[in-house]
């Protein structure tokens, strides 16, 4: 019923007289479409028995709602246990399971989290891309990226924390902030080496000069974080997984991108320096000085 703006859902309800008998029940007059109107007894047989109370439906299919508290389990962990026990049941064509609530939910985000990942790391390839003008450097800068994601893992674990939502959000994070060390050190490296400095003298004063900004920015960085980790109150729990994956792969990747990047940029720098009538030139002068041995 309709009143105005206001809709209002209405259920008549026969007296307690007539809605306890059948037979009584089945006087009752339904349209059919072919025959006008016809009696229930006509079409149904009714009689008193025990059933639901209601009947839910998801997709015109009926459906029984199932609710669990977890325990302390992590819920990555009961669902794969609930999947374990419903591979038990041999269940008949037709059945399914469909988790729902924060079980659908994390799978939701399971699913976003790879698609965000591939998209984020080809942003920020075009961008450093742009940047220094090359196709090389942003794959040396980028070699820090998979360093951090286990290095955040690794963090989860220490603390004793599992990956969610908002340690998925720390993860994305913390990609843009380690590559600001290799950039730091490669935009110097570059710069020196414009100036005409050789590239391995180049990129050791450029990992001593840059240290100290990237110390600077690192501390910083988990100075801020620090009070998200150890904060109270509601849904710090969950903000605390973000900043303990930030702090961790910030920490365990500080010294190995100020190890590994000049090596990359030592290797990249080759690879880019390569040509192939470079080898050829470098085959010939090999064969021209064996001949030379073997003439003397």
């Amino acid at each position: 019923m309709k009143q105005g703006d206001d809709q209002y859902q209405v259920q008549l309800r026969l007296d307690q007289e007539f809605r306890d008998d059948p037979a009584k029940l089945g006087n009752l007059l339904v349209p059919s479409g072919t025959q006008g109107t016809v009696r229930v007894s006509d079409v149904a047989q009714l009689k008193m028995d025990t059933g639901p109370v209601g009947i839910q439906r998801y997709n015109r299919q009926r459906q029984i709602n199932m609710f669990a508290n977890l325990d302390n389990i992590p819920l990555g962990e009961a669902v794969t246990r609930a999947q374990l026990k419903i591979a038990e049941l041999n269940m008949k064509p037709g059945y399914q399971v469909v988790f729902g609530a924060n079980a659908k939910t994390l799978s939701t985000a399971s699913n976003d989290f790879g698609l965000a990942l591939i998209l984020a790391v080809i942003f920020i390839y075009m961008v450093l891309a742009s940047q220094f003008n090359s196709l090389i450097h942003p794959l040396t800068i980028m070699t820090a990226l998979p360093l951090s994601l286990p290095a955040g893992l690794l963090a989860l674990m220490l603390f004793g924390m599992t990956l969610n939502v908002y340690s998925a959000i720390g993860m994305l994070m913390l990609f843009g902030i380690v590559k600001k060390n290799s950039i730091l050190q490669v935009d110097y490296t570059n710069t020196l080496r414009a100036q005409g400095m050789e590239r391995h003298e180049a990129l050791l004063v450029a990992n001593h000069v840059r240290l100290r900004p990237i110390l600077m920015t690192t501390i910083a960085i988990i100075a801020g974080m620090l009070p998200i980790a150890f904060g109270r109150g509601a849904g710090a729990g969950s903000r605390a997984t973000m900043a303990v994956t930030i702090i961790g792969g910030q920490v365990l990747c500080l010294g190995l991108t100020l190890l590994i990047t000049p090596v990359v940029y030592s290797y990249f720098d080759d690879l880019r320096e390569w040509s192939p009538s470079r080898m050829f030139s470098r085959i010939r002068g090999r064969r021209a000085s064996h001949a030379g041995t073997a003439a003397d």
